[in-house]
């Protein structure tokens, strides 16, 4: 897979597609979070576990097996995009009920009894940020939702107050690529995380 060097590479952009994480592609999941997990063993299990039980599941696979599980039950979890067959990015993608933090957020309190689908985090591979992929892959997960009659996707970035932050810090996605996607912020209790809204007709 080749590393991609143009910051404007249309060419690239164009070839991404998007898929759920199924049974199917768990293989192109599994390389793409790589021996870490992503970072630390999360396995992108961070929002939808109480804290000691995410902590304890950093051990001996246990987050992993986890989102292993949720998989091999059907449920939704979230959407790979993919470049030459391979997944070079990742974001949760599931009904805003199934993430248990989120659901007791002082911050990000629902604003509405709508059922929303929430985005809570990103993972890029390390060769593919800072190049358009968090975009094109959030207009390709908007297309997804159309397909699956999913009305309202629910985000919660960060307006960054320093000019460039550390790739640890972007898990949660930044404010200006959910709006390059046509995300709208619909909640500003907090400053630099605010709430965005995709409504899908």
């Amino acid at each position: 897979m080749k590393k991609v060097q143009s910051l404007h590479n249309k060419e690239f952009l164009a070839e991404l597609t998007v898929e759920p994480l199924t049974k199917g592609n768990w293989g192109k999941f599994e390389e793409l979070f790589g021996e870490k997990g992503a970072c630390g063993n999360c396995w992108c299990m961070y929002y939808r576990l109480p804290k000691q039980e995410f902590v304890e599941g950093k051990t001996d696979n246990g987050n992993k097996n986890k989102k292993k599980d949720l998989v091999w039950e059907g449920k939704p979890a979230g959407i790979l995009c993919c470049y030459e067959g391979k997944a070079i990015g990742w974001c949760a993608l599931a009904p805003r009920k199934d993430f248990v933090k989120l659901e007791k957020s002082r911050v990000h309190k629902p604003i509405d009894d709508k059922p929303v689908w929430a985005i809570p985090c990103f993972f890029i591979h390390k060769d593919f940020r800072r190049i358009g992929v968090s975009v094109t892959m959030l207009k390709g997960l908007i297309t997804y939702a159309k397909k699956s009659k999913i009305k309202i996707l629910e985000a919660y970035p960060t307006i960054p107050t320093q000019e460039k932050l550390p790739d640890s810090f972007l898990w949660i996605g930044l404010y200006k690529s959910f709006e390059r996607a046509g995300f709208k912020i619909v909640d500003r209790t907090s400053k630099n995380r605010p709430m965005v809204r995709y409504y899908i007709n």
